[in-house]
C-alpha cells in the first residue's frame, strides 16, 4: 500500500509513502508508529508542542491527542497504527504507558535507528496489505519489540522551542502550547491570542491557515483527548471526568465526546477496561 489513506479508528493498518500536509488536526485510537525513510524532516503539531522526526528517526506516539502534520521535507516516511486495545494488552511498562497517555511521544535520533529498520517497516506494510492472519500475528510480535527498543532509547527530555523560520507557524506554535496548557480553563480567543501577542482577528486568520480550523474546535479537540484519558486511566464519575477536562457542563461533554467518538463517554470506558 503507498498511498495516504483515510484510516478509521481501531484499525491493524499500515503503509508508506510520501507525507501529505494535514488539512486538520485528528484523532484516532491508536498506538501510530512513524519512519521518516528518506528526505528531510516532518513536523507535527502535537498536542500542544511541536515535534519534529527527522530523517532516520522512528517515533510513536497515542494518536487520541490531537495532532497534525504542517511541514514536512521528507520524500518518503512509514506508518504504522496498532488499535489501541493491542497496545494496552502488550502489558508495557507502566511509565512507558503513562507517558504515551499524558500526551508524550517517543521519538529516537537518527544515531539509534536500527539498520533493519527500511526492511522492517516495508515487510510490516507489506503483511498488512495481505490477508494471512499468522503474518499479522508476527508483524504484531515484532512491532511491539520494535516500540519496546524505542522506549529505551527515546530522551526524556522537554521538547525544544519551536524556532522554524515562518513567523505565522511560530505564532500559531505559541498559541496551541498555549491551549494545550490551559485547556481546563475557561478560555476565549482573546486568552489565546495574547499567547502569540496577536490581535484576535489575526490569531483566528493564522490558527485557520495553518492548522485549517478554528481555535475553539482545536480546544475541545484538545478538551475530548484528556476526558479520553481520564475515562481510560481513573475511575472518576463522567461528571468529575467532564470537569477535569475544562468542559463547562456535563452535557457539553456528552455532546462532543458522542459527535467525536460515535459512543457515550460510559460506553467508551467499558471498551477500553
Amino acid at each position: 500500500m503507498d498511498t495516504q489513506i483515510a484510516v478509521q479508528p481501531s484499525e491493524l493498518v499500515g503503509w508508506a509513502g510520501r507525507p501529505v500536509l494535514m488539512d486538520t488536526a485528528h484523532q484516532h485510537d491508536d498506538l501510530e508508529i512513524n519512519f521518516v525513510a528518506e528526505g528531510g524532516t516532518m513536523l507535527y503539531l502535537f498536542g500542544g508542542e511541536p515535534v519534529e522526526i527527522g530523517p532516520g528517526s522512528v517515533a510513536a506516539f497515542w494518536a487520541a491527542v490531537p495532532h497534525q502534520l504542517v511541514a514536512n521535507a521528507a520524500t518518503r516516511a512509514h506508518w504504522v497504527h496498532v488499535p489501541f486495545a493491542t497496545f494496552l494488552g502488550w502489558g508495557l511498562p507502566t511509565a512507558l504507558v503513562g507517558r504515551l497517555l499524558s500526551g508524550k511521544p517517543l521519538i529516537a535520533p537518527p544515531s539509534a535507528a536500527m539498520a533493519s529498520d527500511p526492511a522492517n517497516f516495508t515487510q510490516w506494510a507489506a503483511d498488512l496489505d495481505g490477508a494471512q492472519p499468522e503474518r499479522r500475528r508476527i508483524l504484531l510480535l515484532e512491532v511491539e519489540a520494535r516500540v519496546r527498543r524505542l522506549a529505551l532509547d527515546a530522551p526524556g527530555e522537554p521538547v525544544p522551542p519551536y524556532t522554524g523560520g515562518d513567523p505565522a507557524l511560530r505564532h500559531v506554535v505559541a498559541m496551541v502550547r498555549h491551549l494545550a496548557e490551559h485547556f481546563r480553563e475557561p478560555l476565549t480567543v482573546a486568552d489565546v491570542a495574547a499567547a502569540a501577542n496577536l490581535h484576535p482577528n489575526y490569531a483566528m486568520a493564522h490558527f485557520r491557515k495553518i492548522v485549517r480550523t478554528t481555535i475553539w474546535d482545536y480546544l475541545t479537540g484538545c478538551r475530548l483527548a484528556e476526558g479520553r484519558r481520564l475515562l481510560i486511566t481513573t475511575d472518576l464519575p463522567i461528571a468529575d471526568v467532564a470537569a477535569e477536562s475544562g468542559f463547562s457542563s456535563v452535557s457539553r461533554f456528552y455532546a462532543a465526546f458522542r459527535a467525536e467518538c460515535g459512543m457515550p463517554p460510559a460506553a467508551y470506558r467499558r471498551l477500553h477496561q
